[in-house]
């Protein structure tokens, strides 16, 4: 798949910008706060609707105005389709494709896939559960429409969930609803596990491959799904899930309501990384905890390629520029085939990548 052509307006520190892409290359080069990664960003949001640094939509409207608009043309499973983005202060967004509204974010990704790296993707490793939760959702909602879908129906009964234990010893009734809130979270979370259960698979079979060469053959790397204790095979169909999620809850319901927290359910899952043995989390050096983590989204890539039989869009933001000559030529030819986008500093050649294009980015325009 090809980003063709980006349009923006009021969108972060663009008042207006207009750029035609190449299908190769695409080097966006300028110094730091100048826009490189917002105009990475517009590209990412039109592939799911969320962005990696923003929680709410209203955050990336330029101060001063009310609205902001994203569009970009993009030439996927042999057509051509105009995506749009209309972002409003104080009301929803609205989401288009060939003009058509569409009813769910998850329908852009049949069109627009996107694997983006960025400075903040070192938290993969080194942060809490919720980073690599959040890193596995954003690439299987991209894949799976169903997913999707369970995932936002299993957070919205979370936070129903949570209230139910939050407020009880005020309004005991509460409790009364508990157990239909507690049989939709395991029937969603169930679509939940089996999904990610089977995504973590796939890495499992690219991402220690692509870490050791990235190492030289000195490292391994392994990967583990961590979930629900009483799962004993979490790629199993959702129904043979759903009763061993229903006795994890059971027998956690007095914890819950004593605690009056949600301690039960596939939103405390984790994806373990391990190099060498070691916990990656508390033991890796800052140069394996980059690799590693371009070695998961270098793996998301090679999947969605299997999946799709295109290569999705890659977005490398300011990633050269903090390894090594030798990694960066790895790196480099990692990416062969498909479109890239790399961010830096400077405008340079980059050895090994045949063709492409370079933009210099100022004070939110194209020089």
């Amino acid at each position: 798949m090809i980003f063709k052509r980006l349009e923006l307006d009021f969108f972060r520190s663009y008042a207006h910008l207009e750029a035609d892409f190449d299908p190769r290359v695409n080097l966006i080069y300028g110094d730091n706060a100048q826009g490189k990664t917002n105009l990475l960003e517009a590209v990412a949001y039109l592939s799911a609707a969320r962005s990696h640094r923003a929680r709410y939509d209203r955050e990336m409207i330029m101060l001063g105005v009310d609205s902001a608009f994203v569009k970009g043309e993009v030439f996927s499973r042999d057509r051509n389709f105009t995506l749009e983005a209309r972002l409003y202060r104080g009301r929803g967004r609205q989401l288009y494709s060939n003009g058509i509204r569409l009813k769910t974010a998850g329908e852009l990704a049949e069109v627009l896939n996107t694997v983006l790296f960025c400075p903040e993707d070192l938290s993969l490793i080194k942060a809490g559960a919720a980073e690599r939760r959040r890193f596995l959702d954003g690439a299987i909602c991209q894949l799976r429409p169903r997913y999707a879908q369970a995932l936002a129906e299993y957070n919205r009964l979370y936070d129903h969930k949570t209230r139910i234990l939050r407020d009880w010893p005020e309004n005991p009734s509460l409790l009364d609803t508990l157990d239909d809130f507690n049989l939709r979270m395991a029937q969603t979370g169930a679509i939940l596990i089996h999904y990610r259960a089977h995504f973590i698979k796939r890495l499992r079979e690219r991402a220690p491959a692509i870490h050791g060469d990235f190492s030289g053959g000195r490292e391994d790397m392994e990967l583990d799904y961590e979930t629900v204790s009483s799962i004993t095979d979490p790629k199993c169909q959702p129904r043979e899930l759903l009763p061993q999620l229903l006795d994890h809850q059971e027998r956690h319901r007095k914890a819950e309501i004593d605690s009056r927290q949600c301690l039960s359910g596939p939103h405390k899952d984790d994806l373990s990384v391990k190099i060498g043995g070691q916990t990656a989390k508390t033991y890796a050096s800052q140069g394996q905890t980059r690799t590693a983590a371009l070695s998961l989204k270098l793996a998301q890539r090679e999947i969605f390629q299997e999946e799709t039989g295109e290569w999705p869009v890659l977005l490398l933001d300011d990633v050269l520029s903090e390894l090594d000559p030798k990694r960066q030529a790895f790196v480099l030819n990692r990416i062969r085939g498909g479109q890239v986008f790399i961010t830096c500093c400077e405008e340079e050649k980059l050895e090994g990548l045949e063709g492409g294009k370079a933009f210099h980015i100022h004070d939110g325009k194209l020089v």
